[in-house]
C-alpha cells in the first residue's frame, strides 16, 4: 500500500488565532495554492479530514472522496478561534509543560487525538491491499501518524515540520513501513 499523507494548504490568520477542530478559512488565494500543488490524481481510495480546509482541496481537484471524522486536528475546546495571547496563563501553561496529558478545557489532550488518529489508522493499514491511498488532514495528524511509524516519543512531535500544501509519503508492505518523502 501506498500511502500519500497531504496537509490542507495555508490558512488566513492574522491573528494568531488557536483553532483545530474550528472552521479556519483558507488564504484568499487558495485557488492559486491547489495549481501549485503535486498532485497524482490517480487514487484508489481518497479519505479527507471532514473540515472545509481540506474538503476544498478535495473538491478542487474533483476527486471521489468520503471524509472521516477521526481526521479532525486536534481539538482545544474553549480555546477555539482565540488569539494565543489571550489564553490564561493559568490555563496555557500547565498545557505547554505536558501537552501530551493535560487537556484544554472542553477538548483534548496529545493522547485522545492519538487514540483518535491512531483507530483510522489501524483501520486503513489492516485493509493489507495494493492501494494508493490519499489522505487530506491536518500537520498534527500526519505528525501523529509518524510517531507511530517511526516510534518516537511522543512529547518530540512537533520536532517535525509538517509544510501547507506538502505531502508525506508512506509505503506498507506486509507490516513494514517506509517513510519514503516527507515535504514534498
Amino acid at each position: 500500500m501506498e500511502i500519500h499523507l497531504i496537509r490542507h494548504t495555508a490558512v488566513e490568520n492574522p491573528e494568531n488565532l488557536c483553532y483545530g477542530f474550528a472552521e479556519m478559512p483558507l488564504k484568499k488565494n487558495y485557488i492559486d495554492d491547489f495549481k501549485s500543488l503535486d498532485i497524482d490524481c490517480r487514487f484508489d481510495v481518497i479519505i479527507s479530514s471532514p473540515s472545509e480546509r481540506c474538503r476544498l482541496l478535495a473538491d478542487y481537484f474533483k476527486f471521489n472522496y468520503h471524509t472521516d471524522e477521526r481526521l479532525r486536528e486536534m481539538n482545544f475546546g474553549n480555546w477555539e478561534l482565540k488569539k494565543w495571547t489571550d489564553i490564561p496563563e493559568e490555563e496555557i501553561t500547565p498545557w505547554y509543560k505536558d501537552f501530551v496529558n493535560i487537556k484544554t478545557a472542553g477538548g483534548e489532550n496529545l493522547l485522545e487525538m492519538q487514540n483518535r488518529v491512531l483507530s483510522f489508522w489501524r483501520d486503513l493499514i489492516g485493509r493489507k491491499s495494493k492501494e494508493k491511498v490519499l489522505i487530506i488532514t491536518h500537520a498534527g495528524v500526519i505528525r501523529l501518524i509518524l510517531q507511530t511509524v517511526l516510534q518516537f516519543p511522543l512529547e518530540n512531535m512537533f520536532t517535525i515540520q509538517i509544510d501547507y500544501g506538502k505531502k508525506v509519503i508512506i509505503h506498507v508492505n506486509e507490516g513494514i513501513f517506509f517513510v519514503k518523502k516527507v515535504n514534498v
